[in-house]
């Protein structure tokens, strides 16, 4: 305990400490995969996610991934490739460690056998695939707070999980139901139908802060300051040895996807990357990157959970290119709606994102396309003049609107197919950077401000505060100079 080594009757065990907030002891001797003679064999490699990545790997240090069939067009890898991949050999010894079948395990909580896990109102990813996850470690069950949204809706079906019941489903059959709350220890964020005396446990990773819960007794409490409460849930199995079934892997990953902003958010830490890692391997997941962009077009399609930075970061890959008169990383997200006009009305607080995370991202240029999925029709929002220059180069004709920040690519809704080929093209013919004078995409880094979550907002959005863009009320790419280097490089 004083080492804060978890002692576990399996051949793993975590020691965290403030120099090595992840740093992980495997001995192998006892795992029936390092047994001479073990006929026990790993049925399919699957890398911690990062598979696929790995097969398509190209460029002199293999950290780029074929983007087109015949490997025309290549990309670097995105950050949540990277962290997987980095992480593979610690993953897989993690999962080869843990037995198939359910071993013994050390001390778990009397008061949640059969207890009734449920999320907070406003549920999301979190929420549901924590109290799935928790449902299935602590032997209880999973209740919904209130209705899912489409991104949950989306795991559930990838994962094939019967959606749970609804909490007043639950406490009709059983009022005096035991409760375990998780992703939340707010009444204010609580079920109205929920009884404060029958709650028995809180699992969550957020703050304490006003409302939050009194009970008249001793209650269970894991509160860890990390990005997910699934990955409190998901560190639990295997500290007990237990190996989380498929499924469940599957929603404890998606889930933390969700609430880390693809292990990007502010919020993430090394528990998490360690876990997502370690659960894509369970789970059988061989393009990390695909899941998660499967999983964001799924969050877009209802857009109030979204801000700024979660549209500009959710799905969005940088390509490189070298040419004679261009060197340089060309960033694009896309976002699916079947909506785009909600999204083309915030064109005035996507722009300054935009100039800041390509500024972060030290890109040449990025873009963000809005495709609407039902019309079939695309959008393309330039931030600075070197967007809209290259932009005039690979799709020209295309309308504008009077400040050249919103380009009208009429049928064109693919970025493997219709945007990145063009910009590409246009690139290899000869498109070089205008000439531009300083401007904001020159702006220090220091000076965009810092990301946060608001712990009273119900969708847990990731804002930019304090950054110098946010005083620019109209963007003028004219203005703009995109080098995206800082002033102090100059």
């Amino acid at each position: 305990e004083e080492s804060l080594v978890y002692k576990l009757p399996s051949p793993v065990s975590f020691l965290e400490d403030s120099r090595h907030p992840s740093t992980l002891k495997v001995n192998m001797s006892s795992s029936p995969m390092a047994s001479p003679g073990s006929s026990r064999k790993r049925r399919t490699m699957h890398f911690a996610g990062g598979a696929e990545a790995l097969r398509l790997a190209t460029g002199e240090d293999g950290k780029s991934k074929k983007y087109s069939e015949d490997g025309s067009v290549v990309r670097k890898r995105t950050h949540i490739e990277n962290i997987v991949i980095d992480r593979e050999k610690e993953a897989q010894k993690i999962t080869e460690s843990l037995p198939e079948q359910e071993a013994s395990r050390l001390f778990m909580p009397e008061g949640l056998k059969d207890a009734v896990f449920v999320g907070h109102l406003v549920t999301d990813l979190d929420s549901v695939g924590g109290s799935i996850g928790a449902a299935a470690l602590y032997g209880g069950r999973a209740a919904l707070a209130s209705e899912i949204n489409s991104e949950t809706a989306f795991a559930l079906e990838k994962f094939g999980v019967e959606k749970p019941p609804t909490i007043e489903e639950v406490l009709k059959e059983d009022p005096n139901a035991r409760i375990c709350l998780v992703d939340h220890q707010q009444t204010t964020q609580m079920n109205p139908a929920i009884n404060p005396d029958n709650v028995v446990g809180v699992i969550d990773h957020h703050a304490l802060q006003s409302n939050t819960i009194v009970t008249d007794r001793p209650i269970y409490i894991d509160i860890r300051p990390w990005g997910s409460m699934s990955t409190i849930i998901a560190h639990t199995f295997l500290t007990h040895n237990q190996r989380p079934p498929k499924h469940v892997a599957g929603m404890l990953l998606c889930a933390i996807l969700s609430d880390t902003l693809n292990l990007q958010g502010p919020t993430t830490t090394e528990w998490d990357r360690l876990i997502v890692a370690v659960l894509s391997d369970i789970a059988q997941v061989d393009d990390i990157q695909f899941l998660a962009t499967q999983q964001f077009k799924a969050k877009s399609r209802e857009l109030a959970g979204l801000s700024a930075h979660g549209l500009v970061n959710g799905d969005q890959k940088t390509f490189s290119f070298k040419t004679e008169k261009f060197e340089g990383d060309i960033g694009f997200a896309v976002v699916e709606t079947t909506d785009d006009s909600v999204i083309i009305e915030r064109l005035g607080e996507l722009l300054p994102e935009i100039v800041a995370t390509k500024v972060e991202h030290k890109q040449s240029a990025l873009f963000l396309a809005v495709v609407n999925i039902v019309s079939l029709k695309g959008s393309l929002m330039l931030c600075g003049p070197t967007e809209l220059s290259l932009a005039k180069a690979s799709f020209p004709g295309c309308k504008m609107n009077d400040a050249h920040t919103l380009m009208d690519l009429g049928n064109r809704v693919s970025r493997k197919k219709d945007y990145i080929p063009a910009i590409t093209g246009s690139i290899k013919a000869g498109w070089s950077k205008p000439d531009l004078k300083r401007g904001l995409s020159n702006v220090d880094v220091a000076k965009l401000g810092h990301l946060e979550v608001d712990p009273l907002d119900p969708y847990q959005r990731v804002m930019r505060r304090g950054s110098v863009l946010e005083a620019k009320a109209v963007f003028n790419p004219d203005e703009l100079d995109d080098t995206g280097m800082s002033l102090d490089d100059e």
